[in-house]
């Protein structure tokens, strides 16, 4: 296997970026230092062109996609919008599910670079900025989109994270609940959290409402885990009378759960989503979602992008599109008293 950048580093115990600087010469590096890397480059035989080559020579008109799970339809229905803006504009897509493990992402950044894409949309979020230093240091054209990474100086298109949480709390709290629970993703991804916050802060608005902190459970982004805990939350006493989940996988098992346990949705159980991917109108009853313009999301990121590698677009922007919430069928009126007695 040859040796990669990252390896590089790891051997001489610098910064990915320092390594991109002895290799390109773009910024002075102490003498020391600089001997370090070469000397570890020797060691492993590494080959800088291959990664330097990611920004020279003609445009090979690809863009590298970074998510986290292509099986998620939210991811999947945002790569085929990506795919589709790019297609029109002459661009095809490379599209690399990263499981959030920073080694897999790491390797892929390699493999696009040596692939020279001539860009690269990001949507992993909750990743270690350093990864991408080299290519911002080789000037490589990025884009980040539905997930940030803090402090990355690059394109970014987002929805309002938390106006869409505020938008699921207020619509409960409109229907009469008072008692209600939250499903999120674990700690460390932005868009969660920021949904999670929203939609606490406006309970907190509600003086009448509560969300205890047992009420509110983390899970793995996939519907069996969100299943589970939705039995630890709902057989709970007292229980919540509604659950917002902070996406449609997590929402399914919320519905799955109740199933299990007899719960009738809404009846006994009000559930609000987030994304409202394929998902939302698959499931009966239909989500309640805040849905996401996941094509217009789409179009902005790569029109954001081509204008970089089209060297039009010096200013990074930061762009906020808002959620819209839609009411279906897994919401109804609170009943005047909270069945809590479910075991």
């Amino acid at each position: 296997m040859k040796s990669t950048i990252y390896d590089v580093a790891e051997a001489a115990g610098v910064s990915i970026a320092t390594v991109s600087y002895v290799v390109n010469g773009k910024r002075k590096v102490a003498a020391k230092t600089r001997a370090k890397v070469l000397q570890a480059m020797e060691q492993l035989q590494f080959q800088p062109n291959l990664f330097a080559s990611a920004l020279m020579g003609k445009s090979t008109f690809t863009i590298g996609l970074l998510v986290p799970d292509i099986s998620n339809p939210f991811f999947a229905h945002l790569a085929r919008a990506i795919e589709d803006e790019g297609r029109l504009a002459g661009y095809t897509l490379f599209i690399c599910s990263t499981d959030s493990d920073p080694e897999r992402l790491a390797r892929y950044l390699n493999l696009l670079a040596q692939k020279s894409v001539d860009g690269l949309v990001i949507a992993t979020g909750a990743a270690d900025r350093s990864l991408f230093e080299p290519l911002l240091a080789q000037g490589m054209p990025l884009a980040q989109i539905a997930r940030e990474i803090p402090r990355l100086p690059v394109q970014t298109v987002l929805v309002d994270d938390y106006e869409g949480g505020r938008l699921a709390a207020e619509h409960l709290l409109q229907l009469g609940h008072r008692q209600v629970g939250i499903v999120a993703e674990q700690p460390g991804i932005t868009s969660s959290e920021e949904r999670l916050n929203g939609f606490r802060h406006a309970l907190e608005d509600e003086a009448a409402a509560v969300c205890l902190q047992e009420w509110v459970v983390h899970c793995e982004a996939a519907v069996s885990s969100a299943k589970d805990a939705g039995l630890r939350l709902l057989r709970r006493h007292p229980r919540p009378s509604a659950v917002f989940a902070c996406n449609d996988l997590l929402a399914v098992g919320i519905l799955q759960a109740a199933r299990e346990l007899d719960l009738k949705v809404p009846e006994q159980l009000s559930v609000v989503s987030f994304d409202d991917t394929v998902l939302a109108s698959a499931t009966a009853p239909a989500l309640t979602a805040v849905s996401q313009p996941i094509n217009h999301m789409g179009k902005l990121v790569i029109g954001l992008l081509l204008q970089e590698i089209k060297g039009e677009q010096p200013v990074k922007q930061r762009i906020i599109v808002r959620p819209e919430l839609l009411a279906r069928g897994t919401t109804a009126a609170a009943a005047l008293e909270t069945d809590s007695s479910h075991n």
